[in-house]
């Protein structure tokens, strides 16, 4: 008999702790090489963690939300004759590699080799007492999703929820981790350190809305264009006589960081929360270049398939609620960005137009910004720019001047 000691893998990124998001095992069970046992996350990338033995668990370092440092044990296998299962030829206590250990739960998923699942269909089932293995698959490939597991069987055995009800109080306990945990983190620091300037201003988007269906019509099979492609493009623009809008705070240095370069952040609604995915350079993107990325990177990271480095990085950030948009909203700030535009909901509306009443199709850009170093003016002055190019939705298209 000999023991197996699973340390915490390196992630890699300067990496010293990552989150237990969800154990896959329990203690006593026997697994074989590569069985996904647990999921681990750092800084909203979350990895499926496979067993690097074949043995029995004897020990599991941590429950979900616990933060476990690099290098620390994590789990404990019993190998060899006494475990009931036949050890590895060259079991060692050293963690496997993190490329070892990423590449390992790819590869699983590439090849079906077991239940098709992301992550966080895997932790809902977790919570709900779902065993995946009863569950029929309606996804590419027979891949399980959210809505599979609403007619799915409750109360696998073995399955540890993470809710606590309480009939008595009729009260529902739900542990704050992961994504979530990772959401509540960031958005209580942004306001609490960040002094918000909020500036909402009224848009005329008829025309731009005429060019939309236009440019669809002539789509030749490619995917529908929003409003959000041609709006970036034009932030783009804006955004180079704004420079001090395109840029990143470095507290510890206490510098602001401009960039030339514009790497767009988009607020994307997934399972798990809110994600960022980023448009790099988006200045350097047409519209229907900055429509297929924004499509690509929104369901990757919506499909939990996104790479850390998709999910950083971003100099400005641009939310859009779609058909929930509403009136107004207050974005807030994603930092260490000094801007974020909120997109409200488009609608057709009475207005004044040289004497008559017109009905025009209008929508509210909601923006936010770091009051420490974009004064108020400089701020409206901006959407100000940014709704003079929407209106006229040519000008997008102008080349730019070279200076």
């Amino acid at each position: 008999m000999s023991q197996y000691i699973f340390k915490m893998p390196d992630l890699g990124e300067g990496t010293v702790e990552a989150e237990i998001v969800a154990w896959h095992v329990s203690v006593g069970d026997q697994v074989t090489e590569d069985k996904v046992i647990a999921e681990i996350m750092t800084d909203k990338a979350a990895v499926e963690v496979p067993s690097p033995v074949t043995g029995r668990i004897v020990s599991l370092n941590g429950n979900p939300g616990d933060k476990i440092a690099v290098g620390a044990s994590l789990i404990v296998f019993e190998t060899g004759e006494s475990s009931g299962v036949a050890a590895p030829a060259a079991a060692s206590p050293a963690p496997a590699p993190p490329s070892a250990v990423i590449a390992a739960a790819a590869s699983h998923q590439a090849t079906g080799a077991r239940v098709m699942a992301s992550p966080a269909t895997r932790r809902r089932a977790s919570e709900a007492g779902i065993d995946l293995a009863t569950v029929s698959g309606s996804g590419p490939g027979g891949r399980i999703l959210r809505e599979d597991l609403a007619a799915a069987p409750q109360g696998a055995a073995g399955v540890a929820p993470v809710c606590v009800r309480d009939e008595r109080s009729e009260t529902t306990e739900i542990k704050v981790i992961g994504v979530r945990r990772l959401i509540a983190e960031r958005m209580s620091e942004a306001k609490r350190t960040i002094p918000h300037f909020a500036y909402v201003e009224e848009v005329d988007v008829t025309e731009l809305e005429s060019l939309r269906q236009y440019m669809n019509g002539k789509a030749e099979g490619r995917a529908s264009l929003t409003y959000l492609p041609f709006i970036i493009a034009a932030l783009t623009r804006v955004l180079e006589s704004f420079p001090q809008c395109n840029a990143l705070y470095d507290a510890a240095r206490n510098t602001i960081v401009r960039h030339r370069a514009v790497h767009v952040g988009v607020a994307t609604q997934t399972p798990d929360g809110l994600k960022v995915p980023v448009v790099r350079n988006a200045q350097t993107l047409d519209v229907w270049e900055l429509s297929a990325q924004i499509r690509t990177l929104s369901e990757r990271a919506r499909n939990n398939q996104a790479t850390r480095n998709e999910l950083v990085g971003s100099t400005i950030t641009v939310t859009s609620l779609g058909r929930l948009g509403g009136i107004a909203s207050t974005p807030v700030i994603n930092a260490p960005e000094v801007a974020i535009i909120g997109l409200n909901k488009a609608v057709e509306r009475p207005v004044v137009d040289r004497g008559a009443v017109v009905v025009r199709r209008i929508m509210n850009l909601s923006s936010s910004f770091d009051h420490r170093f974009v004064d108020g003016y400089d701020a409206a002055a901006m959407i100000q720019a940014l709704k003079e190019m929407i209106e006229h939705p040519a000008t997008i298209f102008i080349p730019k001047s070279k200076s």
